[in-house]
């Protein structure tokens, strides 16, 4: 077989297509490509979408929370509690920041930042908390919300995984002071290279980033403060405009391709992770093994039959050499899961046929029979 028989994902362009095209024809004959028309029209549709009052594009997912970060004057000598189980980029943002990120463990069942494990880390120099709505299910933020305010700190959000999500009915994004949103071309909403933004209800911290993605500028050419080239362009705003419209659709289809997946996998070697929220989006269907070794060896087989699958992630962030000047804490939960969940191929253009394709050949892993019944 000279490639998978079902991959992991496809960038290409399907229904969207002529739409897309559309649109960057649009932005090429207007000839304004960096902070025009297109940008300020998908901020405000961004934001209405989310449910929040505005929306702020940037360059990228990790400038989104390094700039949230910078404009509620949080950096050198402050500390962000956040997850260890994510992509690095979330706590490459806090170092962006010029604050130090503190890991706390994950709930076993969430899979997302602790509440409890995240209370125990606060110290003096805390200034927030960061939860991430990991693979597209909301952190429990009732619970983060309460320590946040116990303490008198920010909650941040970090949604780069989640659009459209909902934690207990509220829009993420709208439920802390900020939350910062990732268009990278996997995501539920992804642009054809890279983009972000922030999405808030407080006016002047919106106005606040705004002028840090632009250099810090004011007006043209007068630079109040020491800010960074971190802008949405307009080619990938148009795109995102496109697209935008369909995500609802593809939400629900993720939601139906993943409620498939968990009938599905009954008696298979893997169980999936428990949805715990009903806003869950599904960016990535996750599903945990016994132990590394049937974790791996589910991944040949299922390779062996032309499914693709990948692992997001197999090393904690605390344990990424990048961190160890940050004396990061151990945080074994997020550590055990690492060495044992698997991602399933999930995205709205599968077929149910390919669901179940995936989920028989899963059940007739040997030993799946036993796995399911520990």
């Amino acid at each position: 077989m000279t490639g998978p028989r079902i991959p992991f994902l496809s960038l290409t362009p399907g229904e969207d297509a002529p739409a897309i095209r559309t649109a960057i024809d649009r932005v090429v004959s207007r000839g304004w490509f960096v902070l025009g028309p297109e940008v300020e029209a998908f901020e405000s549709e961004f934001a209405a979408a989310t449910g929040a009052a505005h929306a702020v594009g940037v360059g990228n997912g990790t400038d989104a929370i390094a700039l949230i970060l910078r404009a509620l004057g949080i950096g050198a000598g402050d500390e962000v509690i956040t997850t260890p189980l994510s992509a690095a980029y979330s706590a490459l943002a806090i170092l962006m920041a010029g604050a130090r990120p503190v890991f706390a463990d994950v709930d076993p069942a969430r899979l997302t930042l602790d509440p409890h494990a995240a209370a125990a880390r606060i110290g003096p120099r805390t200034r927030a908390i960061m939860p991430v709505h990991l693979y597209g299910q909301p952190a429990d933020m009732k619970a983060l919300e309460a320590v946040a305010s116990r303490h008198g700190l920010a909650l941040i959000e970090d949604c780069c995984q989640a659009h459209l999500a909902t934690a207990d009915s509220r829009p993420v994004a709208t439920i802390g002071v900020a939350g910062a949103f990732s268009f990278y071309p996997t995501k539920n909403l992804g642009a054809l290279g890279d983009g972000g933004a922030v999405v808030t209800n407080n006016r002047a911290l919106a106005e606040r980033i705004r002028r840090l993605r632009n250099g810090g500028q004011s007006d043209r050419y007068r630079h109040t403060e020491a800010g960074v080239n971190s802008r949405l362009d307009e080619i990938q705003a148009a795109i995102l405009r496109a697209r935008l419209p369909l995500l609802p659709r593809w939400t629900t289809r993720r939601r139906a391709l993943a409620a498939r997946y968990r009938k599905g996998l009954a008696g298979a070697a893997v169980r999936p992770a428990p949805e715990l929220d009903a806003g869950h989006v599904y960016h990535l269907f996750v599903a945990l093994a016994d132990d590394r070794a049937a974790r791996d060896d589910l991944r040949a087989r299922l390779a062996a039959g032309g499914i693709e699958t990948l692992v997001h992630y197999p090393v904690p962030i605390p344990q990424q050499p990048a961190f160890a000047d940050t004396r990061p804490d151990d945080c074994p939960i997020a550590s055990r899961v690492c060495e044992t969940i698997l991602s399933l191929p999930l995205n709205p253009a599968m077929s149910d046929a390919d669901v179940d394709s995936v989920a028989a050949s899963a059940r007739t892993v040997p030993g799946g029979h036993a796995a399911c019944e520990r």
